[in-house]
């Protein structure tokens, strides 16, 4: 080794082995020829299976199942049901509304519909009607039974496509009930594979222009996510497709926006890397191995907790939120794989050229370009006294390397500060309603089932057109179980499920009917006073159980769309005291494992979860006050919690890695400052596109994802912009090195000494 070598070599590297030309150019060789058969692979191999993203439309399940309570009461009860049917068919309600009262001409032409509605093939049963309303003599129904052979949303269109040309002149016709809802769903989720995905990769394209300044790196990081997008819908696809997962709509939207989302961020930290290391080294290759020796721990780490945090939703006992778990995690695993192989790979054939016009170049190589000249002028202007303490930091990030000053010169008013800012915002967190909506405002649109079910409501009145509860009992009791339920303050009729037409009670005069007994049980519907949705119906539900359940032998239980609504909720309570500990737990153990640290692992799980709290206070004055919505449904809560706490940590293990890499070179506290100067942008960058792409989930018409998009995109925001950029170091540099403990950067406060 030359006094030279000596003079120039970092303190506490090692000294370099001589290297033969000849191994080199072997090396460089091998390693271009992987660049080139990765990218091949991922282009030729992955990227004509994108069909299957528009096919996940055909494993879809989006019937009330797909989202009931596992084991719950009330999925008991509507298993039951099944065996009381004569078929599977599902109604679909037509709404018939005109100026005048119905007369018997306008209800003959009603029945004119109805013959030519009976021959079509999807109809199976008898169509029931018409049946002029009781409450306004303005509107009658028709209950037209829908095969379960055919998709709803196929069937309803033919239904609607028929009606537009009605036998009833100068009537409003309108097609409701639960196959129109199904249909209806099955139309806004069907926006996810076009609007939902342009209006996301779009903003993701804005953010990566205005951050890259090349016309060329936004778009291979785009590309780079959806080959990623691609191999998770085929993953998703053949498990869906032969029963290993469930797939629904909203699974689906929040799968295309996570992967979008989180590739690109994986992507935005190993290009910042790449960019910082062509600054240091001549040649392209020795840049990259630079930059994924120091991205591919966070990354795994990062992606790793994500997958872990998603899948313990596993632990939930709601179809919907245990089905979701899988195919995030799928998701998130598509999404490692692209930016962790295609993205290196086009990186490394494109070389510097993927940064023009502004080239990064190693230090000393002349400046050419306006634009390289204009980024030298803006390295200039930063202090020679900062480039002397920090000049990687403040040469290339002025910005931050000011931020990073400003913190350090207050540390405990910054972190104490912040930590008051957020715990007033979570104060609010009581006022978040989460006990569900009526299903008139699943949409924030208006759709025709919908409007058909106000309609209803109008001929026929709140209770006449609202799903009675159902009850399951012995049949042998069933005579004290009717006396129970009918005590019930809420409950106006009570009659037992017999052999007629349709399966529905019966109470004209005449013989009475005998109760219909399948496997020694008896139904029973029960009709509420209060709409099926509302609070009044879910109270009056829970009084109901209480009332049958005591009757000994009977073994009653308690279905229908009240008592749906009440096992969601209880179930909701029950998967907020379970999965979010787990969530936690898991984040916990992934910090301890990569930071080697109990200090600094605490610390920021306990600023993660305060940061959703805050998060979830702001919602709560945002939708009750501002935006006036109805509620929130009750899985809302959990799935920001998951997301805010799995993704908000990434950004905590991209500072924090960074952190305790500087650390062991320049000692703790210019360690943190570094840490922060150098991953400042690219962490505010993440967090901006992550934002972006959830807040495009408000594009699809459904309620629940409105606020999702909101919870989510704004919990990011604050995570990455006050979290990450103040709370966190600032608590770092008052708490000392003693935040690495028991690490051995707990016990030395400088650098480490060659």
């Amino acid at each position: 080794m030359t006094i030279h070598d000596g003079l120039t070599r970092r303190p506490g590297s090692r000294p370099k082995e001589p290297v033969d030309p000849g191994q080199s150019r072997r090396r460089r060789r091998v390693w271009y020829g992987a660049a080139i058969l990765i990218a091949l692979v991922w282009i030729a191999g992955v990227g004509p299976l994108g069909s299957f993203m528009g096919r996940l439309a055909e494993v879809q399940s989006n019937d009330s199942a797909a989202f009931l309570p596992i084991g719950a009461e009330s999925t008991e009860v509507q298993e039951a049901q099944k065996r009381f049917e004569d078929s599977g068919a599902i109604p679909a309600i037509v709404v018939y509304s005109v100026p005048e009262p119905m007369a018997a001409e306008r209800l003959a032409e009603i029945s004119k519909d109805a013959a030519r509605l009976a021959a079509q093939p999807w109809i199976e049963g008898r169509i029931v009607g018409p049946i002029p309303g009781t409450a306004d003599d303005r509107v009658a129904q028709l209950v037209v039974p829908v095969s379960e052979r055919v998709k709803p949303s196929t069937a309803v269109k033919e239904l609607r496509t028929l009606l537009a040309d009605s036998a009833v002149g100068g009537a409003e016709v309108q097609v409701g009930g639960p196959a129109a809802l199904a249909a209806d769903l099955s139309a806004a989720f069907g926006g996810i594979d076009g609007t939902l995905l342009a209006v996301a990769l779009g903003a993701v394209l804005i953010i990566l222009i205005a951050v890259y300044r090349s016309p060329l790196l936004p778009f291979v990081v785009i590309v780079s996510a959806m080959l990623g997008l691609v191999l998770a819908a085929v993953a998703v696809y053949v498990m869906a497709d032969v029963g290993w997962i469930k797939l629904n709509g909203q699974s689906q939207g929040i799968l295309f926006i996570l992967v979008v989302g989180a590739c690109t961020d994986y992507a935005l930290l190993l290009v910042a890397r790449y960019r910082e290391a062509l600054h240091e080294h001549a040649r392209p290759i020795d840049a990259l191995r630079t930059a994924l020796r120091g991205t591919v721990e966070p990354i795994l780490a990062s992606g790793g907790t994500v997958i872990l945090g998603v899948l313990c939703l596993l632990a939930s006992d709601l179809s919907s939120n245990r089905g979701l778990g899988p195919v995030a995690a799928l998701g998130i695993a598509a999404a490692l794989v692209a930016a962790l192989t295609f993205l290196p790979a086009v990186l490394l054939l494109l070389g510097r050229a993927a940064f023009w016009p502004v080239r990064p170049r190693p230090a000393g190589e002349a400046v050419t370009s306006e634009a390289a000249i204009s980024e030298a002028a803006v390295s200039e202007a930063v202090t020679p006294a900062a480039r002397a303490t920090d000049p990687a930091g403040a040469r290339n990030h002025p910005l931050w390397s000011r931020v990073a000053a400003t913190v350090d010169r207050r540390p405990r008013f910054y972190w104490a500060a912040t930590v008051a800012l957020l715990a007033v915002a979570a104060a609010f967190v009581p006022q978040f309603r989460a006990e569900g909506t009526a299903q008139l405002d699943v949409f924030r649109t208006e759709v025709e089932s919908v409007t058909a079910q106000r309609t209803l409501e109008r001929g026929f009145g709140t209770s006449g057109s609202a799903t009675p509860a159902v009850i399951l009992a012995d049949a042998s009791h069933l005579d004290e179980v009717i006396a129970a339920a009918g005590r019930v303050d809420g409950v106006t009729a009570v009659a037992a499920v017999t052999g007629s037409a349709e399966g529905a009670p019966d109470n004209a005069g005449g013989p009475k009917p005998e109760p219909k007994v399948v496997d020694g049980r008896s139904l029973v519907h029960a009709t509420l006073a209060e709409p099926a949705g509302s609070t009044g119906a879910v109270d009056i539900v829970r009084d109901l159980r209480a009332a049958v359940h005591a009757v000994p032998g009977a073994g009653a239980l308690v279905g229908g769309s009240a008592a749906v609504t009440l096992d969601t909720l209880d179930t909701s309570a029950r998967d907020l005291r379970v999965v979010i500990p787990l969530v936690l737990l898991v984040v916990l153990g992934v910090l301890i494992v990569l930071l080697r640290s109990l200090v600094a692992p605490l610390a920021l799980v306990a600023t993660t979860v305060l940061s959703f709290a805050s998060a979830l206070g702001v919602g709560a004055l945002v939708f009750n006050g501002i935006l006036g919505l109805p509620g929130a449904d009750p899985v809302v809560p959990l799935f920001a919690f998951v997301f805010l706490v799995a993704l908000g940590i990434d950004y905590n293990i991209f500072l924090m890695t960074r952190a305790r890499e500087e650390t062991v070179r320049h000692g703790h506290r210019q360690g943190m400052l570094r840490a922060l100067t150098l991953t400042g942008g690219v962490i505010t960058s993440a967090g901006v596109v992550l934002a972006a792409t959830f807040a495009a989930l408000a594009v699809l018409p459904i309620l629940f994802l409105l606020q999702l998009a909101f919870l989510v995109a704004f919990g990011v925001l604050l995570d990455a912009l006050v979290v990450r950029s103040l709370l966190v170091p600032a608590l770092t540099l008052d708490v000392g090195r003693w935040m690495w403990w028991p690490s051995r950067l707990a016990r030395r406060d400088g650098p480490r000494q060659n």
